[in-house]
């Protein structure tokens, strides 16, 4: 029978299972799978030796006859969920060298995800010190009898992938750990295994490129609406590559060798993506400018990447007012939207739709894992822009880290209102989507404060991203039911202010969840998550990210847990396009040097303390002026709604250097800002030596305070 039942799984499915020798393995020995559909048991049994039993409710084996059969028999070993002895039964099998099959979670999944795990897990392997192998199910959510929401298909192509067998790990200092402190820790320990090895299988056995990656995911619903834009067009699947492959037909006739950059200057609109879809079907490499960093910065940038066209629209360029002669001069052409979709005759699209539609599973991508996928720019405002190279693979491993620790499901909808020239806006807010097949909503500017969250309610959106500033701005603007039905809420870029979270808990009863990354690091390196989140920190670093801390001279760290971070992983860049910049990264030999000093506590957590950069030496020790800033956020609200301030560090003779604090406010005093620096605990090092008042603050497009430009101002 379970001859024939593995033929037949294997005709149905095309099931496959990898590392199955790991299943020898002898007792005691535990394997933990995720749970995701009703079938689950037999997709695991046909792979098990016959004294493998699964663990059952016996108190569920009651509901029906057919439950009675399945859930009680040989193969199985029941108890009593609601019996206090049920855990002591199951350890005292594994203990006489029993082998037992266990879904950790407790219950089948409703998000097609990883849900939390049972506790009773953690219990069983510190009593029995049995050994574990994990077991990751690849796709059976699509199952129709799996009860999550999601798109259900009756033929999904379905592999298990076993993990080797796992000990117990060593906790430090373990005589000394309480049992419950013990079992907390190994669940910690394998939730962390589950998601990993999640995240390293489809690493390992998805698509390479993001092209195939989301072809993958259109031929499954190509008829599926996933962008919007303000103009409210929508497309489906089906559309978007589509129109990309007849601007990929446009692309291939300029004089362009392959693998070379062409410049994308465009706003949050559906040309954007179609575009860079259009150029990565045509071989060629995005180069994604910011268009609110000036007509300078962008030449700049442009020359950095040796660009020699320019894909923007007509109208975009007329209302940014962009002088488009010293691109001319600089031997940059200008290539616009308008007259590429004129040159395409009705035939063609027709024809084009056509193909689409019966040629998804046969269209090959040019590209391969390790080509440089997209040129973007940071944000320059600590020195001059430096063009990174993110891969294929690059972007990938960060959408499936992301993946990995998140419960998305189909039917949530994603509103990025991010420039798409911003790293996080690209990645988490535009191409996650896209592979992971849900709807998008691209507005054109976060800072429609009163805007976006009615648009956010009228589209029954459930996942938003912001950076503190928008979400501040959000959160003064909105309706209290603007947001009623968001589940996820991911801000970054910038530290979150207290008042910000307060003000979002309060007003809308949404928990802020921070994050932490970098243009070079794909972005995401870390993020606050629902099943395991830590007010004040930045969350914990995402799985395949190893890290190091530095110590840095003036830093005073008693724990050596805090230091200069380095990261490494598969979201790290390829290198920069500016030589020098290259130069030293390279040389770190697959780290990357965030620049910024952090705290990583016993458990994980990241705690960002401010930039190298942003630290001043006063008295021979760093003050983080970060710090200084935060503790002056949302302190002063009888100055109203626009109130700003910030901080930065002057030479000084005496002490090395010296705070100055700028503001917007010409009523506030320097006394008010430093008795509310004391009330919040600071030292006095910390006390601002002057304030400046300028008529407004300057701000970068992903609503950064701009620190380069105002200490120019200053």
């Amino acid at each position: 029978m379970k001859t024939f039942l593995h033929w037949l799984l294997r005709l149905l499915y095309g099931l496959e299972a990898h590392n199955v020798s790991a299943l020898d393995t002898p007792g005691p020995v535990l394997l933990l799978s995720n749970h995701v559909s009703w079938w689950d048991w037999l997709l695991l049994g046909v792979w098990l030796a016959d004294d493998w039993r699964f663990v059952t409710s016996s108190t569920t084996a009651k509901v029906s006859s057919l439950h009675r059969r399945i859930m009680i028999n040989r193969r199985t070993f029941p108890v009593d969920m609601n019996s206090p002895y049920a855990l002591k039964r199951v350890a005292e099998y594994l203990q006489k060298g029993g082998r037992l099959v266990l879904f950790p979670e407790g219950r089948l999944s409703r998000t097609g995800s990883l849900m939390k795990l049972f506790e009773g897990t953690g219990f069983l392997i510190h009593k029995t010190q049995a050994k574990v192998i994990t077991a990751y199910i690849r796709n059976a959510q699509r199952l129709p009898l799996s009860p999550n929401p999601g798109l259900k298909k009756w033929f999904p192509r379905i592999s298990i992938h076993f993990s080797t067998a796992l000990a117990r790990p060593e906790q430090q200092h373990e005589q000394h750990v309480k049992p419950a402190e013990a079992r907390s820790r190994l669940m910690e320990a394998l939730q962390d295994q589950m998601t990993t090895q999640q995240f390293e299988t489809e690493m390992a056995f998805g698509p390479a490129t993001l092209p195939e990656a989301i072809m993958e995911t259109a031929r499954q619903h190509p008829g599926r609406v996933v962008l919007q834009d303000a103009t409210m067009q929508q497309l489906s699947y089906g559309r978007l590559l589509a129109g990309a492959e007849l601007l990929a037909k446009q692309w291939r006739r300029l004089p362009v060798a392959a693998h070379q950059r062409v410049g994308v200057l465009l706003p949050n609109v559906n040309a954007m993506p179609a575009a860079i879809l259009s150029l990565w079907a045509a071989d060629r490499i995005p180069a994604i400018l910011n268009y609110s960093s000036g007509a300078a910065t962008i030449l700049t940038c442009a020359r950095l990447a040796e660009l020699k066209h320019i894909i923007t629209s007509g109208t975009f360029v007329e209302r940014l007012k962009l002088d488009l002669a010293p691109f001319k001069s600089a031997g940059i052409e200008i290539v616009f939207l308008e007259d590429a979709r004129a040159a395409i005759s009705p035939p063609q699209k027709v024809i084009s739709g056509l193909r689409t539609f019966l040629d998804l599973r046969s269209r090959k991508c040019p590209s391969r894992a390790t080509d440089t996928a997209v040129l973007l720019f940071t944000s320059g405002s600590e020195g001059n822009p430096k063009g990174v190279e993110l891969t294929h693979r690059n972007l990938l491993a960060n959408i499936r880290q992301m993946l990995s620790v998140t419960d998305l499901m189909d039917s949530d909808r994603f509103f990025n209102a991010l420039p798409l020239f911003h790293s996080f806006g690209l990645t988490i807010g535009l191409l996650l989507p896209l592979v992971r097949g849900v709807f998008i909503f691209l507005y054109l500017s976060p800072l429609h404060y009163r805007v976006v969250p009615a648009a956010f309610y009228n589209l029954d959106c459930t996942v938003l991203f912001g950076t503190n500033t928008f979400l501040a701005g959000y959160g003064r603007k909105a309706h209290p039911y603007d947001f009623h039905a968001l589940r996820y809420l991911f801000v970054g870029a910038e530290k979150v202010q207290e008042s910000t979270t307060t003000l979002w808990m309060r007003k809308f009863g949404v928990r802020v969840l921070e994050g932490y990354g970098a243009t070079e690091c794909s972005p995401c390196l870390s993020a606050n998550l629902p099943m395991n989140p830590r007010h004040g920190s930045a969350g914990q670093f995402l799985p395949g990210i190893e890290y190091r801390l530095d110590p840095v001279e003036g830093v005073a760290d008693e724990s050596g847990r805090v230091g200069r971070l380095f990261v490494r992983g598969p979201n790290i860049m390829r290198g920069y396009v500016n030589p020098e910049a290259n130069a030293y990264f390279q040389a770190l030999e697959g780290w990357y040097d965030t620049g910024d000093i952090v705290k990583v506590d016993a458990d994980g957590f990241v705690f960002i303390l401010g930039r190298l950069k942003r630290f001043a030496k006063i008295s021979g020790e760093m003050v983080s002026l970060t710090a200084v800033e935060d503790a002056l956020a949302g302190a002063f609200p009888q100055y109203g709604a626009k109130f700003a301030i910030a901080v930065i560090a002057k030479a000084d003779e005496a002490k090395g250097e010296k705070l100055v604090a700028i503001t917007n406010e010409p009523k506030l005093t320097l006394e008010e800002v430093r008795e509310t620096i004391r009330a919040r605990g600071l030292g006095n090092l910390a006390l601002p030596r002057e304030i400046k008042t300028v008529r407004e603050l300057p701000y970068l497009g992903s609503g950064k305070v701009d620190h380069r430009e105002l200490e120019k101002m200053v």
